[in-house]
């Protein structure tokens, strides 16, 4: 429904269209392998409320998402800022589920360093993609982007995609092992 919503009108089509497309992607992957590689309850939930936010800024931009303007004392609208935070944190829990699952690394603090290392990779792989897009498309670009003037946008974004990826796995490694434990995943961390 939300991605019915964010298609009626959005403030830019081809920002809607280069938001949503990941959300797209996700869906249709999580959607052909169900059956095969079923995840836990708490990363779906995780990469809806993800898809969400995609959706949202992809409706809106993300700098123009009412609420958002002049948060925390900032001049800028910092929407941007919870879908790179988003970026790190979703993906965390996401990595750390197919590491464990395919028994990949051995030792949680290890794991724990890859995890982020990965998430700090996709962001600044996103971070490019960002960059592309704008030379393709010139001004166009600039709903995209979602700078709103700030120099070090890119690298705050970063910033918050490693702190995503921090905080969940502070925060929600516990569930997420309790979880897993239940489907028969046993970490041998």
């Amino acid at each position: 429904m939300v991605l019915i919503w964010s298609g009626i009108n959005p403030k830019d089509p081809f920002t809607w269209f280069l938001e949503v497309i990941p959300a797209l992607i996700g869906g249709t992957l999580l959607a052909v392998t169900y059956h095969s590689f079923r995840l836990t309850p708490l990363l779906y939930s995780l990469i809806l409320l993800h898809c969400l936010v995609l959706m949202v800024g992809g409706h809106y931009t993300y700098a123009e998402v009412p609420l958002f303007d002049g948060l925390f004392g900032s001049e800028r609208n910092n929407y941007d800022k919870l879908g790179h935070f988003f970026q790190g944190f979703v993906p965390a829990i996401l990595a750390k589920e197919i590491l464990i699952r395919k028994a990949i690394v051995n030792g949680a603090a290890w794991r724990n360093i890859i995890i982020v290392s990965i998430c700090l990779a996709f962001s600044a792989f996103y971070e490019l993609i960002e960059w592309w897009v704008a030379l393709a498309s010139g001004e166009d670009a600039e709903a995209f982007l979602g700078t709103q003037g700030y120099v070090w946008d890119t690298q705050s974004d970063m910033g918050l995609a490693l702190l995503g990826a921090i905080s969940a796995l502070l925060l929600l490694s516990a569930l997420h092992s309790k979880q897993l434990k239940k489907h028969g995943i046993h970490d041998k961390a």
